[in-house]
């Protein structure tokens, strides 16, 4: 790249929502849009790889999200078509909680009051259904019908590919330095020169907090690790038998335990991971490199409790993070400008998101509106909740994404 380049949109980072920004802004006749990536393409660095992510329509997050997730699935489907490749499985949902626990009763009237596709589970029935868990007395399951499993490198490779064939430049092992907004432009400083754009989105993941400050106070960063255990029979864990799940386990003392898994997608291991178990970092960098031996143990054992079949000791394992908000709603805004649109804090809950995030925020750049954006993402709106409940605090992970 020469030490000066013009462009109508530069998107900064090409993960989760990044790459999926570029493949709807390619599609956009006349535009010259450049892609920058601090890393290499379709990475291990950020918040999106490890194999698989949740797919659900029914949100227990809320009914805010369940028409973005229909959209979502039909974008997802259109990346399909469009590449050639396999991204969703649609082997279904399962939740398994004790029947009255939050958790299911907010999946249960979301799934009522939108129609959604399922099957319901009373404890007998979940254990005549799914013999792979140890369900409780008093367990009761919801099967989500429309939703499974996302295969997050290849839609993000998926969507890089389809953004290339179709007139984007992509610069990648390329840092940006600063983001310097002006009225009418924007100059991107990289570490190979400067860009100068009529628009920006900002999709940069745990990186935002850096290049957009004035988010740091809204968005944290958080450790999330990802497990994978090996069954003693991998024939009764494969998709056809086996949906993604989340668990919610009641403890003695008080305390819940979150896990959630995926499939077998490897031929010989499932994903079985846990909630979240570091404090909060200031940067990406700080995020331990592994689990420790004994977190590791008690993991083990805790997974074994839930999936008997399962060895206790993990055949793999992965650290992630990602930008938290303090409620769990993701920061979506187009600056007052109108030029510079940000995308942060996914909460570990973004990949089933990704393709809706990547037109809302090119709709938000390039038409200064998207039906898709909601009032609630705006940092306006995210700074009124904080002042209205200082007590909240984070919501437990349904899948460490990017780790969704």
């Amino acid at each position: 790249m020469s030490s000066m380049q013009d462009a109508d949109v530069v998107v900064v980072g090409a993960g989760t929502t990044g790459s999926m920004a570029l493949w709807q802004l390619s599609k956009r006749p006349g535009l010259t849009v450049v892609g920058v990536e601090q890393f290499g393409r379709v990475h291990t660095h950020g918040s999106f790889s490890g194999e698989s992510r949740l797919f659900r329509t029914a949100a227990k997050e809320g009914a805010l999200y369940v028409p973005l997730l229909r959209e979502a699935r039909d974008l997802w489907r259109e990346l399909e078509a469009e590449s050639g490749r396999e991204i969703y499985l649609e082997c279904g949902a399962l939740s398994i909680g004790p029947a009255g626990c939050e958790p299911m009763e907010t999946t249960a009237r979301v799934v009522r009051e939108h129609g959604l596709a399922h099957r319901g589970f009373t404890t007998e029935q979940l254990r005549a259904a799914y013999p792979q868990f140890a369900v409780h007395d008093g367990d009761v399951g919801i099967l989500d019908l429309h939703a499974g499993g996302l295969r997050p490198e290849v839609a993000v490779a998926a969507a890089l590919d389809r953004a290339e064939a179709q007139g984007a430049q992509l610069l990648f092992n390329t840092g940006v330095l600063d983001i310097e907004r002006h009225a009418d432009h924007t100059l991107v400083r990289t570490t190979q020169g400067v860009i100068r754009t009529r628009k920006v989105v900002v999709s940069a993941g745990s990186w935002t907090r850096t290049l957009v400050p004035e988010l740091a106070d809204l968005v944290t960063v958080k450790p999330l690790g990802l497990t994978w255990f090996m069954p003693r029979r991998i024939a009764d864990f494969t998709p056809d038998r086996f949906p993604v799940f989340m668990r919610d386990v009641y403890l003695r003392d008080g305390r819940v335990v979150h896990f959630f898994g995926a499939p077998s997608l490897d031929g010989y291991s499932i994903k079985v991971s846990p909630s979240l178990l570091w404090d909060d970092v200031e940067r990406p960098e700080q995020v331990p490199e592994r689990f420790t031996r004994e977190d590791l143990v008690l993991l083990g054992q805790q997974v074994q409790a839930l999936i008997p079949e399962l060895n206790p000791e993990p055949v793999r394992t992965s650290l992630h993070h990602d930008g938290f908000t303090a409620d769990s709603v993701p920061v979506v805004e187009l600056d007052a400008s109108g030029n510079c649109a940000v995308v942060a804090g996914l909460s570990g809950n973004g990949f089933k998101f990704a393709p809706v995030h990547g037109r809302m925020l090119a709709e938000l750049v390039l038409d200064g509106t998207s039906p898709l954006h909601r009032e609630a993402f705006t940092v306006a709106a995210h700074r009124a909740r904080r002042l209205a409940d200082s007590s909240v605090t984070i919501t437990p992970l349904e899948e460490p994404a990017a780790l969704v």
